[in-house]
């Protein structure tokens, strides 16, 4: 098995993989709030995670993967602030906050399914683990991690060793009224809301039981309950957006490791970096200017041609979003799969050296640029048979996940196919004059490339 390496935010470094369990890795996602549709920003933490898990199987690893589906109503940012996202996609709506969980979660599994995500084995509902949550809470509460006040129960985080470890918040020198609203009933200003009681909304529809009255959970809690009930006490990868570091990540760090006494809870942190739309302006549904997938399919953009984008950049790097951008992303996955297609369907072995050198990219911190350059290279050497580079590139697909021994589908112009009929007509005919003829007149518009197949004149974008 090969060496591994991927870069951990805990350490600030690349690491030698080094799982837990080689017989099962387990690696937990952090999965939608379904109160709106997913953004393109959203979706390339989504790809990052994606590749990732397909590396691992590469690599031999057996992989439990779960992604929480968060159909609870939190706040409108990762503090105790905010509006309730859940109450304010209801309100939008003029729809229950159940109603609005379901659409929006299975409006997220079919971006998932478009862009040839790989669905997670566990996809735990927050809604359906209120229990699981209240029993932490209550093992935090047993350890003396946690204080009641105004209603609520919060995580103190006073009584946690090295809390903000992740985020090197000690670094940072963060002040509360910097990075969060000062919350009164708080007794630090980064402790946090393990649950919450009816006091924080009245008209809060989503409310359950507990020990400390009716209410709900804070946002942090599900990920770090859910993931433990499904993998335990400790697991190899968390994933997330780099967002997620200063606040969601670190608290679940608190309340996972707080609960158990175990640390490292997690072996190694990985974050995907945000896709802007200019400079220094970050994706986000809260600012009103998110694209969603929909969109980008209304131009005439296929959802893996998005996918080859996203795998232009690595998951560490900032990547900017412009049309252009994703035009050259179309036009370089046709012309990949039209090479693919080019090949035949005969199969045949697979070239050692450029899987070497395949595999050499992607175990290096999921270089995707670098590996989709080796793809290019091998479909370029003319030193290896059409057979070779159907089985290799076949190889490197179940990593790019860009489906590239599918037919190309695309629509032709009336006219086109008409010229395709009376082409084929003047070849049964042996009027190779006519056909030539009929051939150039298809070409002469420089948008289209003919070619002679078993079954007649096939035609294809250039």
């Amino acid at each position: 098995m090969a060496d591994l390496y991927l870069y951990n935010t805990m350490s600030r470094q690349k690491m030698l993989f080094e799982p837990l369990d080689p017989t099962e890795v387990k690696l937990y996602t952090c999965g939608p709030t379904v109160y709106n549709y997913a953004h393109i920003g959203n979706l390339r933490t989504y790809v990052f995670e994606d590749i990732l898990r397909r590396v691992l199987e590469w690599n031999g690893y057996p992989v439990k993967h779960v992604m929480n589906i968060t159909d609870v109503g939190h706040l409108t940012s990762d503090a105790d602030e905010g509006e309730d996202k859940m109450l304010k996609g209801a309100k939008r709506e003029k729809k229950t906050v159940w109603d609005i969980a379901e659409k929006y979660t299975q409006a997220f599994l079919e971006d998932m399914d478009r862009l040839n995500l790989l669905m997670p084995h566990i996809k735990p509902k927050a809604t359906d683990h209120i229990d699981t949550m209240i029993d932490q809470i209550k093992q935090l509460e047993a350890n003396g991690l946690t204080y009641t006040a105004g209603g609520n129960v919060y995580f103190d985080t006073s009584k946690f060793a090295d809390y903000g470890k992740l985020a090197q918040l000690d670094k940072q020198e963060l002040q509360a009224g910097a990075r969060i609203e000062v919350d009164p009933n708080k007794k630090n200003p980064h402790d946090f809301v393990l649950w919450f009681t009816k006091s924080k909304f009245e008209d809060q529809e989503m409310q359950w039981n507990s020990p400390w009255g009716k209410g709900y959970p804070g946002w942090h809690i599900e990920c770090s309950a859910m993931s433990m009930k499904y993998l335990g006490k400790q697991m190899d990868i968390h994933c997330g957006g780099i967002d997620h570091i200063p606040v969601h990540h670190t608290n679940e760090i608190a309340q996972a490791e707080g609960a158990t006494n175990l640390k490292p809870w997690v072996l190694y942190w990985m974050h995907g970096n945000f896709l802007v739309l200019g400079k220094d302006e970050k994706m986000a549904k809260s600012a009103d200017n998110f694209l969603k997938l929909d969109v980008l399919i209304g131009k005439g953009y296929g959802p893996l041609d998005y996918r080859y984008f996203c795998l232009q950049a690595h998951y560490r790097k900032e990547l900017v979003f412009s049309w252009y951008a994703l035009d050259a992303a179309k036009t370089g996955l046709r012309r990949l799969r039209e090479k693919v297609c080019n090949l035949g369907d005969t199969e045949g072995e697979i070239h050692q050296s450029r899987m070497e050198q395949f595999e050499k990219a992607i175990n290096d911190d999921l270089n995707m640029p670098e590996a989709l350059a080796e793809a290019w290279e091998l479909l370029d050497d003319s030193d290896i048979s059409d057979a070779d580079k159907l089985a290799t590139i076949k190889k490197f697909d179940t990593v790019l996940g860009l489906k590239l021994d599918e037919p190309i589908a695309f629509e032709l112009p009336p006219q086109i196919e008409q010229w395709i009929v009376e082409r084929n007509e003047a070849r049964d005919n042996k009027d190779w004059g006519k056909a030539d003829e009929i051939r150039d007149k298809i070409q002469a518009s420089g948008k289209w490339i003919v070619k002679d197949g078993q079954s007649g004149t096939e035609v294809m974008p250039k």
